[in-house]
C-alpha cells in the first residue's frame, strides 16, 4: 500500500499502471526487430543473430547470416523518384533482399536464449523473442542491437538530447542499445550511469548462467509485481508505503537499500486488525471493478460487457434528469461525465483490444465533437497506446487499446461453471415445458406404475404451482403417477426421469 498526494485508492492501486513496464519493454523489442529488418532492406546486409549453443564442444558460438542487396546506390540517387535527380537519368528500381528461412538460421539441436515478450492471453500462447530487452528503473537495455532511443512521452527536445548524450557516452564500442524510459526525465547523470552499469552487469550474469545451465532452463526472471511497482512507480512524491506482512516488509527494505536508500524511512509495517485493503478502500474498488454496472456521480450509469472479441460499453442517463428542459443538454452532460469514468475503468480493469462505446445519441454535430475531444483528452493520460475512431453512422465510437496481459476480470476471476460463462440459465418455465415434451416422447415406453422425476427445487415448486396443473396434465398423458423429488444437487436446467 502506497500513500501519496493522490487519493488513497488511486495512489495505492495505481490502476494497473505497472503495465507501463511491459508496454515499454515490448516497444523496445519491436524497435530491435524493426532495426534489423531495416538493416536488411536498406543498408545491404543484415546481421541476423541468435545466441545459440550446440550440444557438443561447439557450444557458445554465434550464428550469422549475411545477405547482399540488389539494386543501385550511386551518388545522386533519389529513392523517392526511383532515379537520378534532375531528370533525364536512367531509372533504377531497388529490390528487397529475400528474408531468410528460420531453418537457415537455426538447426535442430542448437540451443537458443529467448525471452518471454508477452505472456499468454486467453487462447493465445506466449510470444518469445531472441531480441533480449532488460528493463531498469530509467532504461531498457537491448544487448543484441545497436540502437539508442528516447521515450516519445519525453517531449522536451533539450531533455531528449541530454539523455541521448549520456547514454551514447556509456556505450562500449557501439555494442548494445538502450531505450530511455519515461521515468528517466529529469534523472541525474549519476542515476542513469548507475542504471547502465547495473543492466550491463545483469546481462553478463545472464550469459554466464546460460553457458553453465542445461536446457531447458530458466536463466533469469524479472522482479515480482511488488518490486516492479516500487521500481517503476514510486518517486519522492510518495509519503508512506504500507506493508502488512513482515517478510514482504523486510524484502522491500532490502530492495530500497539497494536502489533507493532515501525511501527506506518511508516504509511502514501495517499492524491494525482491519485488513489493509479494507482500511484504504481497495477491496470495495476491486469488487466494483468486477461488476458490469458502474454508477456515475450525476445519477447516470455505464454498463461494461467483456467478450472474447471486444469490450462493449453502454451509457445511460439512469436517475439523472438534467438541470434544463432541453433533452440534448442532459444527454451531452451524461456522455461527458461518463468519459472520465470509462477511461478510469478501462485502466483499472486493464481492458484491451477493441473497445466499443455506445454514447447516447446526440443530434448536434458540435456536441459530438465536444464528446470526442473530451474522450481523446482523457485517453492522453493512459500509458497504454490507443487509437480512437470518430463517431460512425450508428453513434458508436471504437477504441483500439494495446493488450498487455489478461484483464482484471480474467485475472482474479474464473468462468462460471453453472451458466457456462453465458450469464444466463434456462428459466424454470422453460425447463418445465422441456419435461412435458420429454414425458410425451417416452409415455409409451414407461414400464412402472410410478415415475420418479428428480428436479431442482425451483423447478419442483413451479411444477406444483397452480394446484399442480402441469403435473396433472403429465399424469393424464402418461397414465402414470409422477412423484416429484426436489434435489438441490440437480442443475436448474437438468432433470432425471426414472
Amino acid at each position: 500500500m502506497i500513500e501519496s498526494g493522490a487519493p488513497p485508492v488511486e495512489g495505492a492501486a495505481a490502476e494497473s499502471e505497472e503495465d507501463s513496464e511491459e508496454i515499454e519493454l515490448e516497444e523496445a523489442q519491436a524497435q530491435a526487430e524493426a532495426m534489423l529488418d531495416a538493416e536488411a532492406r536498406g543498408t545491404g546486409t543484415v546481421d541476423a543473430r541468435a545466441e545459440v549453443r550446440a550440444p557438443a564442444a561447439t557450444a557458445g558460438y554465434t550464428q550469422r547470416s549475411q545477405r547482399q542487396r540488389s539494386g543501385y546506390d550511386r551518388p545522386g540517387y533519389d529513392r523517392r523518384g526511383g532515379g537520378r535527380r534532375g531528370g533525364g537519368g536512367r531509372r533504377f528500381r531497388r529490390q528487397s533482399a529475400p528474408v531468410p528461412l528460420i531453418s537457415d538460421l537455426l538447426k535442430e539441436g542448437q540451443e537458443i536464449l529467448v525471452q518471454i515478450a508477452k505472456e499468454p492471453i486467453g487462447k493465445k500462447g506466449a510470444r518469445i523473442t531472441s531480441h533480449i530487452a532488460l528493463p531498469g528503473r530509467f532504461l531498457v537495455y537491448m544487448p543484441t542491437v545497436n540502437h539508442t532511443g528516447v521515450s516519445r512521452k519525453i517531449a522536451s527536445e533539450e531533455e531528449r538530447q541530454r539523455l541521448k548524450r549520456i547514454i551514447l557516452s556509456e556505450r562500449e564500442n557501439g555494442h548494445g542499445g538502450f531505450i530511455v524510459r519515461t521515468a528517466a526525465q529529469s534523472a541525474s547523470e549519476d542515476e542513469l550511469r548507475a542504471d547502465i552499469r547495473f543492466l550491463k552487469g545483469l546481462w553478463q550474469d545472464i550469459k554466464n548462467r546460460a553457458e553453465s545451465s542445461k536446457p531447458p532452463a530458466l536463466i533469469y526472471h524479472d522482479l515480482n509485481v511488488v518490486e516492479r511497482v516500487l521500481r517503476d512507480q514510486v518517486t519522492s512524491d510518495f509519503n508512506v508505503i504500507w506493508v502488512d506482512t513482515e517478510p514482504e516488509y523486510e524484502r522491500i527494505l532490502r530492495f530500497f537499500n539497494r536502489f533507493q536508500p532515501n525511501m527506506v524511512k518511508r516504509v511502514k509495517l501495517y499492524t491494525k486488525e482491519t485488513p489493509l485493503f479494507e482500511q484504504f478502500g481497495l477491496q470495495e474498488e476491486m469488487n466494483k471493478a468486477l461488476k458490469s454496472k458502474v454508477w456515475l456521480k450525476s445519477g447516470g450509469y455505464i454498463v461494461i460487457n467483456q467478450t472474447e472479441a471486444l469490450v462493449a460499453i453502454d451509457i445511460n442517463t439512469g436517475k439523472y434528469v438534467g438541470k434544463t428542459a432541453r433533452l440534448e443538454d442532459t444527454i451531452v452532460k451524461t456522455n461527458v461525465d461518463a468519459i472520465k469514468e470509462i477511461v478510469r475503468q478501462i485502466r483499472l480493469r486493464d481492458l484491451g483490444g477493441i473497445i466499443i462505446i455506445d454514447f447516447i445519441d446526440m443530434d448536434e454535430r458540435r456536441n459530438r465533437q465536444r464528446v470526442m475531444q473530451a474522450l481523446e483528452e482523457e485517453l492522453r493520460h493512459d500509458r497504454a497506446p490507443s487509437k480512437t475512431l470518430q463517431f460512425n453512422d450508428f453513434g458508436l465510437v471504437a477504441i483500439t487499446r494495446k493488450r498487455v496481459k489478461q484483464s482484471l476480470e480474467r485475472t482474479i476471476g474464473a468462468p462460471c461453471p453453472y451458466c457456462e460463462s453465458t450469464g444466463y440459465v434456462k428459466s424454470v418455465t422453460t425447463v418445465c415445458n422441456e419435461i412435458y415434451v420429454e414425458m410425451r416422447k417416452i409415455a409409451k415406453h414407461l414400464e412402472h406404475e410410478d415415475v420418479m422425476l428428480r428436479v431442482h427445487p425451483d423447478v419442483a415448486k413451479e411444477l406444483k404451482s397452480n394446484n399442480g396443473r402441469l403435473l396433472n396434465e403429465m399424469e393424464e398423458l402418461t397414465k402414470r403417477t409422477i412423484i416429484v423429488k426436489s434435489d438441490p444437487a440437480v442443475h436448474q436446467q437438468q432433470f432425471d426421469i426414472n
